[in-house]
């Protein structure tokens, strides 16, 4: 193992980015995080030349919060989990790429705005209301098998990895991508969210919804919970489905 190694990094801003390399010292166990660290720390890229610090965004760096998405050598992952010496091995020594992701707005170096995640989950009614806070007692009871599938489908970080893997996703698009379907699997599944299931389905059916899935099944291969993306894709396909010929069966009922 070389007492260094090469990052090379795709930053700047947008309109304006550009390569560069920081060539560091080897630390053991090191990730791409404490990696960008160092750099913040000594901030002179490869050349000898003192330039701005990278910015990245970090917060709970250990696979949780979601904040630390980026292209590790063209692969959408979590930066914290990017251990220097696997990635090494991959590139066989050669330097490691850094990039932002390219299906949310840059917004300097390695950090993008990721608001539309948000935007569409408050889309999709990705909560559970509740008509009032004092206690009501236990809830309705969950088999364990539903509560097996319900806790995978909670785990999801928002990271936007599934998004940035998927080809539907980009600029003409607005599918609103594999994570808010699950999220809506998630909480029509729960007992007291299926009071809302009308509410979170409709947002399926229309532009953007499950039917601009193309199935290229890149999400589940890339989502670093391994929730199983493509099982509620199915399951909110079906549903969608279902729910849409109660509607024109409702409607014709009216006429």
């Amino acid at each position: 193992m070389k007492n260094t190694y090469i990052l090379k990094i795709y930053r700047g801003q947008p309109g304006h980015q550009y390569w560069e390399e920081f060539e560091l010292p080897h630390t053991p166990y090191a990730n791409v995080i404490s990696a960008l660290m160092e750099i913040q720390r000594k901030p002179i890229n490869r050349q000898g030349v003192k330039v701005e610090p990278v910015v990245w965004d970090a917060g709970c760096l250990e696979e949780v919060c979601g904040s630390c998405s980026m292209l590790v050598n063209g692969k959408p992952r979590q930066a914290c989990t990017a251990l220097i010496d696997a990635l090494l091995e991959q590139t066989k020594g050669e330097p490691i790429l850094l990039a932002p992701f390219s299906k949310f707005p840059l917004v300097r170096d390695l950090i993008v705005d990721r608001t539309s995640m948000f935007e569409n989950l408050k889309k999709a009614h990705a909560w559970i209301d509740v008509d009032g806070s004092y206690d009501r007692g236990a809830g309705p009871k969950i088999s364990q098998e539903k509560q097996e599938v319900m806790y995978a489908l909670s785990t999801c970080i928002t990271c936007g990895c599934c998004i940035e893997a998927c080809p539907q996703m980009n600029k003409a698009s607005k599918f609103v991508g594999p994570q808010i379907i699950s999220q809506v699997r998630l909480f029509n599944d729960h007992p007291t969210g299926a009071m809302q299931k009308k509410e979170r389905l409709d947002p399926m059916l229309e532009e953007g919804g499950i039917s601009d899935c193309g199935n290229a099944q890149n999400c589940e291969k890339v989502c670093p919970k391994e929730i199983p993306l493509l099982d509620s894709i199915a399951a909110i396909s079906r549903d969608a489905s279902l729910h849409a010929l109660k509607k024109l069966f409702s409607f014709k009922d009216r006429e």
